[in-house]
């Protein structure tokens, strides 16, 4: 005969506020709670009181300036602006001036920056000596110094536009800027930009497509080359059977200017060399220590399977010092970007310049113009980190 016993289980323990204060987890949420809601009362008070103040005052925060005429001109303008339009449209003449500069040196930086990385690890005693103090010399001079320079030591000094430099016919340059042919779409330029973009996507497919089957099979596939003749090659056939739906607005000395084509201020060229050879200096510096990352028996075995040094560089050191090369790489990307502000110094007219300097000088609104401000700077730095982070978690080694 079998006699079933029931487990009894422990009764639980009444709940207590000393229990609840011992608890770690309990204390944490806790802790939490109360910092944030001290932190949303602190936003909260110096809103009102300076709301409250600026209204004593006869001031307003609000945004309904930006409707406003500006009433001023703007000597560069990416976009189409007069000088009549609204200060909305002096905002987003000064973003697209910001950006347009940023993109530029940040492509320039890091070409030139690369080129001299790698000259700091040449064998070549001139090319490493060089490398190193073109380093040593421009990250130790300060970049507003450098600005200045450029603007004045050599852009200013320029010859005249009848004496200006010829550079083959293409580009024009003298003491009143930059000057190139602009280009003029003609009727169904359109087609031929929608064939650039699908072989764009196309060479980007190829390349993906390369990748997998060599990783399958081990067999390489020149995506890269094949790509770049995609790209040149179908938009081209396209621009041909349209009957070269494009023109060129070529500039032509006429009187004491030239006239005609697209040109860019002398401070524009001083703020984008400036910007790129300082940041350069810095990327240089990361590369170097990128590489050296990479430990030398990668090289090593790669020269005894006979693989030659410019692929060596390329398929092997490169992709593994890429992981530690991108972090660092986002700071100097975002520097350049907010060290663009610095165009004030010469005349540039930036964000920060017409926006912060200009606008809120005549209209008064410091508060909404800093606000905007402040936002656009942060929303662009939150996007660039966002991509280079995504590139970066993909490239990042995973354990099996």
């Amino acid at each position: 005969m079998s006699q079933s016993t029931a487990i009894r289980r422990p009764a639980t323990p009444p709940l207590r506020l000393g229990t609840l204060a011992n608890d770690a987890t309990v204390r944490s949420v806790f802790y939490q709670a109360v910092t944030f809601v001290c932190v949303v009362g602190l936003i909260w008070y110096l809103v009102s009181n300076t709301i409250a103040n600026m209204a004593t005052r006869g001031m307003s925060a609000g945004f309904d300036f930006l409707d406003v005429s500006a009433g001023f001109n703007i000597a560069f303008t990416l976009i189409p602006y007069r000088e009549g339009d609204s200060y909305l449209r002096v905002f987003q003449v000064g973003i697209a001036n910001t950006l347009l500069v940023a993109a530029i040196g940040v492509v320039f930086a890091s070409i030139l920056g690369l080129v001299v990385g790698l000259g700091r690890l040449s064998t070549n005693w001139l090319i490493r000596t060089l490398a190193r103090w073109y380093v040593e010399i421009l990250r130790n001079t300060p970049l507003l110094l450098q600005i200045i320079a450029w603007y004045f030591g050599v852009f200013n000094l320029l010859p005249l536009p009848r004496a200006s430099v010829d550079l083959g016919g293409v580009m024009y340059l003298n003491n009143r800027g930059a000057y190139f042919p602009a280009p003029v779409p003609g009727e169904g330029f359109g087609l031929v930009l929608l064939a650039l973009v699908a072989a764009l996507i196309g060479a980007v497919l190829l390349h993906l497509w390369a990748r997998q089957r060599f990783r399958a099979t081990g067999r390489p596939f020149p995506s890269v080359l094949v790509g770049i003749a995609l790209v040149l090659v179908a938009p081209t056939l396209v621009y041909l059977l349209l009957g070269a739906p494009l023109t060129w607005d070529w500039p032509v000395l006429r009187g004491f200017n030239f006239q005609g084509g697209f040109s860019v201020p002398p401070a524009f060229c001083a703020l984008v060399v400036a910007l790129s050879i300082y940041t350069s200096c810095f990327i240089a510096e990361i590369v170097r220590a990128g590489i050296q990352s990479v430990g030398h028996g990668q090289t090593e075995a790669a020269r005894a399977l006979g693989v030659k040094p410019s692929r060596t560089m390329r398929f092997i050191i490169l992709p593994q010092a890429m992981r530690v090369i991108i972090p660092p790489l986002i700071s100097q990307y975002l520097n350049l970007t907010k060290n663009s502000s610095l165009a004030i110094a010469i005349g540039f007219p930036d964000l920060v310049s017409v926006w912060m300097n200009t606008s809120l000088n005549q209209s008064g609104r410091a508060i909404p113009i800093v606000a905007m401000t402040m936002g656009f700077y942060c929303v662009v730095s939150l996007a660039v980190s966002f991509v280079l982070n995504s590139y970066n978690r993909r490239i990042l080694l995973r354990e099996r």
